[in-house]
């Protein structure tokens, strides 16, 4: 069955992958252990736009299946201005796009990683965020970093990686790596039957 072209997106973006991870053995990072990861697998450069969107389609998505608040932490090597590159200006103009679009969403950046997950740093290092280093939600820059990120905390962490789970799309549709295992499988059929 042939399909047109606006089937299955519903954002600007054609479409992006959240992996969730948890629970973390000591429930210490995310929500009781579960983080969403963004995005890890389709959009290898996004600009500021697509960038916003793909933190909007997460931060739904991890409302939707963990039915918590997202917290949403936009990261970079930079916090609040730490450094200075062009690079860094897409993460800022990302942030400025959801909360003009979605001011119900919880988000700041651009943060460096240690604080959005560690209270004490981020006590140090943006002492005026909002997310107090308890994010759930990691929104990274570009593919190269989502991907890398993900897959160093599944295997250093021992943390159990689920997803990918496609996000911008009018319907469920997920697509496993070659790596996988059984229970992938089993745990993105059953996020399907839930989307």
């Amino acid at each position: 069955m042939p399909f047109s072209d606006n089937t299955f997106c519903n954002f600007g973006f054609e479409s992006t992958t959240a992996k969730g991870f948890g629970p973390y053995p000591t429930h210490e990072f995310g929500e009781n252990g579960v983080l969403f990861f963004a995005d890890c697998g389709v959009n290898p450069d996004p600009n500021s736009v697509e960038l916003a969107d793909i933190a909007i389609a997460t931060a739904d998505n991890f409302k939707n299946l963990i039915d918590k608040e997202p917290k949403v932490a936009m990261l970079s090597f930079s916090t609040k201005g730490s450094a200075k590159h062009k690079m860094l200006n897409k993460v800022i103009e990302a942030v400025d796009i959801v909360k003009q679009k979605r001011p119900d969403i919880l988000i700041d950046g651009e943060l460096q990683a240690d604080a959005v997950l560690v209270e004490s740093v981020c006590e140090r290092k943006a002492p005026n965020s909002p997310i107090k280093g308890n994010a759930n939600v990691l929104i990274f820059p570009d593919l190269n970093a989502g991907n890398i990120a993900y897959k160093l905390v599944e295997r250093l962490a021992k943390a159990q990686a689920i997803g990918p789970i496609m996000q911008g799309l009018k319907r469920p549709m997920h697509d496993l790596s070659r790596g996988c295992k059984y229970m992938d499988v089993v745990y993105l059929t059953a996020i399907s039957a839930f989307q």
